[in-house]
């Protein structure tokens, strides 16, 4: 069995999930979600209410992740199979070129079947930004959600 200082480990977690919010593939809520549950099953604090409130913020953020560009997506009107197509795209170009990838193959998808569905270039780059727009926002939401966990660790331990 780990016998790990649970406060360094449960910190590791947090902080690896703060980071991991930035970077495609690492589940950054599910690192913070796990730092306060692995804190609380080994010390039995913080009070339930506490682990209850920011296990919930860890997983809304998992949430974001993944539906974050999905919904900017649909509300700049692309199709769901474009949707689906833009996420494949994206994962496989994260492992070419890192979290630009991510960006670069959201756009390019979605713009190209867009511009195939429409045939219309301006329509096909609207859509394609609202789903990049997507993307960077639900990042930038990821980070603010999982720093607030880590912020709310640090506050009551």
């Amino acid at each position: 069995m780990f016998h790990g200082d649970p406060f360094l480990v449960a910190l590791l977690l947090l902080v690896a999930g703060v980071i991991g919010s930035v970077l495609p593939l690492v589940p950054g809520g599910l690192l913070s979600t796990a730092g306060v549950l692995y804190y609380w099953w080994a010390t039995g604090e913080p009070a339930v209410l506490v682990v209850v409130l920011l296990v919930t913020l860890g997983l809304f953020t998992v949430v974001v992740d993944w539906l974050g560009g999905a919904i900017s997506a649909r509300v700049g009107g692309a199709s769901l199979g474009t949707t689906a197509a833009a996420a494949v795209g994206g994962l496989l170009l994260a492992f070419v070129l890192g979290p630009i990838g991510v960006v670069l193959g959201v756009f390019a998808v979605v713009f190209a079947l867009e511009y195939r569905r429409h045939g219309d270039v301006e329509g096909g780059a609207r859509t394609a930004a609202y789903a990049t727009a997507g993307i960077l926002v639900s990042t930038v939401m990821q980070v603010l959600l999982t720093a607030t966990v880590l912020a709310g660790f640090l506050l009551v331990v």
